[in-house]
């Protein structure tokens, strides 16, 4: 079982913003899978499966992330046993865990591949992490640092839309990207 996860804000009014990357990274690789959406309550999460792959679009806003995804994998016992309410720290999620999301630190129109990172300030990340208690898992960074960023504060910068021309150029790294 694998699971991959797209991180993003749920909303028409986030939709095509930087910060929804990892939702439209997401929808690709589902669709191409012939994944079909639905809003699954428990999860707070829109899941999507086909062959054992399990597509998750986290519905709690991208800062509480880690609640979703905790919730998924907890649920299909991906997760390392418990002591109590101490989960095992440092769990090697690799293998099973794909988290797609923008990074503004990588230029637009590339991406990176990691496994084992820090947040680097992603607070979609960093939820995730703070409750899985690992980094231990793989992501895909999807570059959506501005060549000219000027004086819009980060916060602001992830929730503007891309252009036509950046929509196209985004949407032509998406289709290179396979897992």
């Amino acid at each position: 079982m694998k699971i991959i996860v797209g991180l993003g804000n749920p909303g028409e009014e986030y939709n095509n913003t930087r910060h929804n990357a990892g939702f439209m990274l997401i929808d690709k690789l589902a669709a191409e899978a012939g994944a079909v959406w639905q809003f699954n309550k428990r999860f707070k999460a829109e899941i999507a499966e086909s062959r054992g792959v399990f597509f998750v679009k986290p519905q709690t806003f991208m800062n509480e992330s880690g609640v979703a995804v905790a919730a998924v994998l907890s649920y299909y016992k991906l997760l390392p046993k418990t002591l109590g309410i101490l989960k095992t720290k440092g769990a090697d999620l690799s293998q099973i865990l794909t988290v797609a999301h923008d990074d503004l630190d990588i230029d637009f129109g590339a991406y990176k591949i990691s496994t084992d990172s820090r947040s680097a300030g992603h607070k979609g990340v960093q939820s995730i992490i703070n409750h899985l208690k690992t980094k231990n898992f793989q992501r895909i960074r999807l570059g959506i640092k501005p060549e000219e960023k000027g004086q819009i504060p980060a916060d602001k910068f992830v929730l503007m839309k891309f252009n036509a021309e950046e929509k196209n150029k985004l949407n032509e790294v998406i289709k290179n990207i396979k897992i």
